[in-house]
């Protein structure tokens, strides 16, 4: 199967990856030729020259309609709108018989400008519910989609084989497909994903200009705070485009929340305690109702454990963690603690290096602090 990568940042990258290690252990034996390209930047070209010494991918496209004529599916993964974009460039020369597919968190825009040019019967949206904090092909990772539920949007027209052959080859991957309709899929993606990333994004600008010049507010704003707006550290472009392209779903959820944060203010000002207290009570019930497995947002493989004070505790522990194979992504010492437990914070790249980190440490006569 001759396959065309539009895109090959970290998903596109993680997905390339994906299908050259799994060539030949499929139950059909499927091999895969990967052809990909990127945006004409130096930058771009770059990952494109890295990915073809991985051995990712196979060749890279320097004459886009010789190279992506002879297809059997292409995976858009750039922007949403760039991707609709590209879509007007392949109709004209792509076969009857290609699939195509996007990697897109916003999916009505891209099946709007499928129905307007005539494709819905070669098109399956997609989108693979896992991501990284990190961006770019340097940071995919054929084991980045493992266990995530990767979301297929086909149209009313998609031929049915060609959604089980994508459905396939999703597997593969070691995800696991799941259909939606596109509309269902943005109103989704609008609450559970695009509406918490503006909001910590909001929350830390409140914090920046609310802030003097002895930024004390930046110095202490570690633990919780900084956990909960990890995600405002995406990237701008993208999400950009995100609020372009899905505004409807986007604005539904935030008057929602614009609504909520009223209703918070008038029972603070009224001291009702009882609503005060319903409110933490059920958001803690429903979180803890929330599997813990991959998702929109990013997962962290993270561990908190109390050290002693003293020279090398710190480096004692990596010893500890790399003579057993284990890379650690990110160590720290957490100052402020007020919702934490455990004095140094240990990020690991995955959940089988965390289980291990778990047990090896307690092992140690560590005592371990597990996020929950």
């Amino acid at each position: 199967m001759k396959v065309g990568f539009i895109g090959l940042g970290l998903i596109g990258g993680s997905i390339a990856r994906a299908l050259k290690e799994n060539n030949d252990l499929t139950s059909r034996k499927q091999t895969y030729e990967i052809i990909a390209m990127d945006a004409d930047n130096i930058y771009s070209q770059n990952q494109l020259k890295q990915a073809l010494a991985d051995h990712t991918i196979d060749a890279i496209a320097t004459d886009f309609a010789a190279d992506f004529s002879c297809c059997d599916m292409i995976f858009l993964c750039a922007p949403v709108h760039n991707n609709a974009e590209y879509l007007k460039k392949l109709k004209p020369i792509i076969s009857k018989d290609c699939i195509l597919t996007d990697v897109g968190s916003v999916k009505t825009l891209m099946h709007e400008q499928v129905e307007e040019l005539g494709l819905t019967g070669q098109f399956i949206g997609g989108h693979p519910m896992a991501g990284s904090e990190r961006s770019g092909y340097e940071n995919s990772n054929a084991k980045l989609l493992e266990n995530a539920y990767y979301i297929l949007t086909p149209t009313a027209q998609t031929p049915k084989e060609n959604i089980q052959k994508l459905s396939e080859i999703v597997k593969s991957m070691n995800a696991i497909p799941l259909q939606l309709d596109c509309h269902e899929h943005d109103k989704i993606t609008a609450a559970i994903s695009h509406v918490p990333h503006i909001i910590a994004a909001l929350l830390v600008n409140l914090v920046k200009n609310s802030d003097d010049e002895t930024e004390k507010m930046r110095m202490l704003a570690a633990g919780g705070f900084k956990d909960i707006t990890r995600i405002a550290s995406s990237s701008p472009e993208m999400w950009k485009s995100i609020c372009l392209s899905n505004s409807d779903s986007i604005i539904q959820q935030l008057e929602g929340f614009q609504s909520s944060i009223q209703d918070v203010i008038d029972a603070i000002q009224n001291k009702d305690a009882s609503y005060i207290y319903n409110t933490f009570d059920e958001a803690g019930t429903y979180r803890s109702s929330i599997p813990n497995n991959k998702g929109l947002i990013h997962r962290f493989f993270e561990l908190f454990l109390d050290i002693s004070d003293e020279p090398g505790a710190i480096a004692i522990i990596a010893t500890i963690l790399g003579s057993n194979g284990i890379s650690i992504k990110n160590i720290g010492i957490i100052h402020n603690r007020e919702f934490e437990d455990g004095v140094l914070r240990i990020e690991l790249y995955d959940e089988d290096a965390l289980n291990k980190a778990l047990k090896i440490l307690k092992a140690h006569n560590y005592t371990i602090y597990e996020r929950k």
